[in-house]
């Protein structure tokens, strides 16, 4: 049936058409903005996680820029740390050279001063952007990711940079927690009087048939049968007239009423003793088999632990010289600290050392060499502000023989704690280099899956544009030969 009111070929032509003009309209966009994912409405899934993805590199370009000038900031401390090692190292040199005693330290010491001026001139110059990190203590973070869990929590992590300080300040004490339980004197005061042992030969002892052995300080003397004769007496005064004849240096020997007296000057030095008998001799006794070191002792705690902000003072003589930990230091640095302090401030007589006990605890070792004794005291407190990392720059003084002897030790730490903080700064921006290369590599990855989600394929767009402008044609003629239809039912009227 024909109907020229109903024309259902046009119908189906005109659905037809108006299908391929929204697939060639959405083809040309495709081409035009090079997206098959354009909008919300093309694909609302996949378009939301597009937009999340591009938020997330646009957040890692701003993570590169962050990881760049914390970059920068730590080659410039790290170049100043490897600066501070090297003005050191030439220090050191000038040290050494002042241990003879026929340089001229006045100007020795001249060229120290102005080693040390510039050391503080490149701590105080190291700086980026006004960020130094060769001063103070506290730790600088820099933004290095954005960390996107599964339920769409994110998250910023941070490189950790711990800044390492160089200056020479001297720290103050606290008013914290009593810490002066962790420290143990020896003795309220020091002297230069020897430490000694006794050798007693019994009154009624006949010792001229025997053969003895004395051996102190790595020296020996030998008495042969017949080498010692009399009565206990001329004995021991002959023993203690062997043993002033070897002139070992800080021992020497007396004799009284058939008894030796060893006594040892030595500082940091214990001095073994021992007294061997071959015959059948009885009545012959050592007081003891160690002359034990001059130099009265700091010790510290063996299992108490060292925080920031800790700070203990030894007082020498009437003066108190502090020294307070900085981060991860432990009681070998605060000895050393210490030491530093001591030294410097020149006490007549006084020298110092640093070691270990057998129990592994660190010591401060404190000898007075001087014509007086001085008083020692100790004390410690929580809370403090921290040392500088060459606390006891300022105090190296080699115009003496002491200060000479002393700074070759300091020096050596100081050297240490700048090779240290170099080594930190090194790790800290190898780190920061590892983390760039990441997120760059990983913006692209980023990139590169937003664009396979909604970067049209423009091969096939070009194909499919191509196809859908013939369907249009075709569909244009087959509505326009749909349309002519009604046009034939004129003829049933002629």
């Amino acid at each position: 049936m024909s109907s020229i009111l109903t024309n259902n070929g046009a119908m189906v032509a005109l659905q037809t058409l108006k299908s391929i003009n929204a697939n060639l309209t959405k083809t040309q966009g495709e081409i035009s903005t090079g997206k098959s994912v354009a909008s919300a409405k093309d694909n609302a899934a996949v378009w939301a996680i597009s937009k999340v993805m591009e938020a997330d590199v646009n957040g890692f370009k701003a993570i590169s820029e962050s990881l760049s000038l914390g970059d920068s900031t730590v080659a410039v401390a790290r170049q100043a740390t490897e600066t501070v090692t090297d003005l050191l190292t030439d220090i050191k040199a000038k040290v050494v050279a002042a241990q003879e005693g026929n340089v001229d330290r006045a100007k020795i010491q001249t060229d120290i001063s102005a080693l040390r001026d510039q050391i503080n001139s490149v701590v105080g110059a190291a700086q980026f952007n006004g960020l130094n990190l060769v001063q103070g203590t506290a730790d600088v973070e820099i933004l290095s990711s954005l960390d996107r869990s599964n339920n769409g929590t994110v998250t910023a992590s941070h490189i950790k940079v711990s800044r390492q300080d160089l200056t020479s300040t001297a720290g103050t004490l606290g008013s914290g927690t009593d810490l002066s339980a962790n420290a143990t004197l020896s003795a309220a005061s020091a002297t230069n009087a020897g430490n000694t042992q006794t050798l007693t030969i019994a009154t009624d002892a006949d010792i001229s048939g025997d053969s003895f052995d004395i051996s102190i300080g790595g020296a020996t003397v030998s008495f042969g049968v017949g080498d010692l004769t009399g009565d206990e007496s001329a004995a021991a005064t002959a023993i203690s007239g062997a043993i002033n004849a070897l002139g070992l240096v800080g021992i020497t020997a007396s004799a009284s009423s058939g008894v030796v007296t060893f006594t040892s000057t030595r500082a940091f030095e214990d001095v073994d003793l021992t007294a061997t008998k071959n015959g059948g001799a009885t009545g012959v006794t050592l007081s003891g088999a160690t002359i034990g070191e001059r130099a009265e002792s700091l010790t510290f705690s063996a299992s108490a632990n060292v925080n920031e902000g800790d700070g203990y003072q030894v007082t020498v003589g009437g003066s108190a010289y502090t020294y307070v930990a900085g981060k991860n230091e432990t009681f070998e640095d605060i000895a050393r600290g210490l030491k530093a302090a001591v030294d410097g401030g020149g006490v007549s007589g006084v020298t110092t050392q640093v070691a270990q006990n057998s129990s592994g605890q660190w010591q401060l070792k404190i000898d007075n060499g001087g014509a007086s004794s001085v008083s020692l005291a100790r004390a410690g407190a929580a809370d403090g502000t921290a040392s500088g990392g060459l606390f006891g720059l300022g105090g190296i003084d080699v115009t003496t023989d002491t200060g000479a002897q002393a700074a070759l030790g300091n020096i050596e730490t100081l050297i240490d704690n700048a090779i240290s903080a170099a080594a930190e700064f090194g790790s800290a921006e190898g780190r920061i280099e590892t983390q760039s290369n990441f997120i760059g590599k990983l913006t692209d990855a980023l990139k590169s899956g937003i664009g396979a989600l909604v970067d049209a394929d423009m091969e096939a767009a070009s194909a499919r544009l191509q196809a859908l402008q013939v369907q249009q044609q075709l569909g244009t003629q087959a509505l326009s030969i749909a349309n002519q239809s009604p046009q034939s039912i004129l003829s049933l009227f002629r």
